[in-house]
C-alpha cells in the first residue's frame, strides 16, 4: 500500500467529500490561496473554487457560528481553527449552541459540520499556541472529540466525521502532520466509537492518545529489548469512548499506564483511570492506575523547557519499568 502523510491523508478526505457531496465546504482562516496554516487545505481552492473553500476574517467565534447556521441549513461544513489554543473564542457558540440543539428540538434538528483544529506542543510556538484543551470537549454532551494518531486514522475518522449528523471536534497533533503511514486511495470509514490495540503485549497496558500513541510504540519497542510486552490501546474517539478494548486488556495484563500530553490535572486519563476503577477489571489490577500527563504549567517558549513540560518516550519508558516491576 502507498504511503502518505498525515497532513496528505487529511486533505485527501476533504477532496474525496468535497467531490462527492456537494453539500461539504471548507471555512477558516487563511484556508483558500495560503492553504492553511499547517498546508491541510492546500490546493483545495483552485479545484473547488471561493464559495467552497472559504477564507473568513480572524474570527473564531464566526467560524464556529457559521458552521452551525450552514449545518443547520442542511449542510456538512469543516471548519478550520487554526490553533487549539483559539477554539476558546468559540466556547458559547458549540457549549452552548451546537451541543445542545438536536436534543433541544427533540432530534428534529441535526448540526452536522466538523471543526478541525491543530494542537499539542513541540514546534516552540509557546504558551498561546500549544495547548492540548481536548478534555474541555470531552465534559459536554452532545459534542463528539476525535484524535486520529495515525494517516490512516486521520483520513478515515475525518470522512466518519463529516457524514457525522452531530457536531465534531477533530484534532490533530501539530507533530503528526509530516508522519507517513500507509493509506488507501479509495474512501473509507473509521468509526467513531472504537478504540484500537494497536500493539499486543502481555505484561502492562499502555493507553495513549494522539502523539502519544507513537511515543508508547516507541517505548514499547525499547520495552521489549529488556523482555517486557507492553499492550498499547489508543481510543482514537475520546467521545464516545470505546473503552471494552482497554479494560479486556486490563484484566490481561494487571497493570495500566495512561498517556497524555493534555495537563494531568483533570486530563483525560483521570476518566479512564474511574472506569476502571468502577468495573470488574479493577479486580484484576495488579499494581494502582498509573496516569502520565503534561506539567500543570502553561507550554514554555524554551524549546528545553518545553521539551520537558509534556511526556517524551524516556517518561513512558520509566513509567513502564517502574509499573513493570511492581509485585503484587
Amino acid at each position: 500500500m502507498r504511503e502518505i502523510t498525515y497532513v496528505e491523508a487529511i486533505r485527501e478526505a476533504l477532496f474525496q467529500k468535497m467531490s462527492e457531496d456537494e453539500t461539504v465546504f471548507l471555512i477558516g482562516e487563511d484556508i483558500g490561496v495560503y492553504g492553511g496554516a499547517f498546508g491541510a487545505t492546500a490546493g483545495l481552492i483552485q479545484q473547488f473554487g471561493e464559495e467552497r473553500v472559504m477564507d473568513t476574517p480572524i474570527s473564531e467565534a464566526g467560524i464556529a457560528g457559521a458552521c452551525i447556521g450552514a449545518a443547520l441549513t442542511g449542510f456538512r461544513p469543516v471548519g478550520e481553527i487554526q490553533f487549539m489554543d483559539f477554539v476558546t473564542l468559540s466556547m458559547e457558540q458549540l457549549v452552548l449552541q451546537a451541543a445542545k440543539i438536536r436534543f433541544m428540538f427533540g432530534g428534529k434538528a441535526k448540526v452536522p459540520f466538523v471543526l478541525r483544529m491543530p494542537g499539542g506542543s513541540g514546534t516552540g510556538a509557546a504558551a498561546q499556541h500549544s495547548e492540548s484543551l481536548e478534555n474541555w470537549f470531552v465534559h459536554v454532551p452532545g459534542l463528539k472529540v476525535v484524535m486520529p494518531s495515525t494517516p490512516y486514522d486521520a483520513k478515515g475518522l475525518l470522512i466518519a466525521s463529516i457524514e457525522d449528523d452531530n457536531p465534531v471536534i477533530f484534532v490533530e497533533h501539530k507533530l503528526l502532520y509530516k508522519i507517513k503511514g500507509p493509506v488507501p486511495e479509495e474512501m473509507y470509514r473509521v468509526p467513531l466509537s472504537k478504540s484500537q490495540v494497536v500493539r499486543p503485549g502481555k505484561d502492562l497496558t499502555i493507553v495513549a492518545t494522539s502523539i502519544m500513541v507513537q511515543r508508547a510504540l516507541q517505548a514499547a519497542e525499547t520495552l521489549a529489548q529488556e523482555g517486557i510486552e507492553a499492550e498499547i490501546i489508543d481510543p482514537r474517539t475520546l467521545r464516545p469512548l470505546d473503552d471494552e478494548p482497554i479494560l479486556e486488556s486490563v484484566v490481561k495484563t494487571g497493570k495500566v499506564l495512561i498517556v497524555h500530553e493534555a495537563v494531568k490535572m483533570a486530563g483525560f486519563g483521570g476518566e479512564i483511570a474511574a472506569r476502571i476503577a468502577e468495573s470488574s477489571a479493577f479486580d484484576y489490577l495488579e499494581a494502582p492506575i498509573r496516569r502520565l500527563g503534561g506539567l500543570d504549567i502553561p507550554i514554555p517558549y524554551n524549546r528545553k523547557l518545553e521539551y520537558h513540560a509534556v511526556p517524551q518516550v524516556e517518561n513512558i519508558l520509566e513509567e513502564a519499568r517502574n509499573l513493570a516491576a511492581l509485585k503484587v
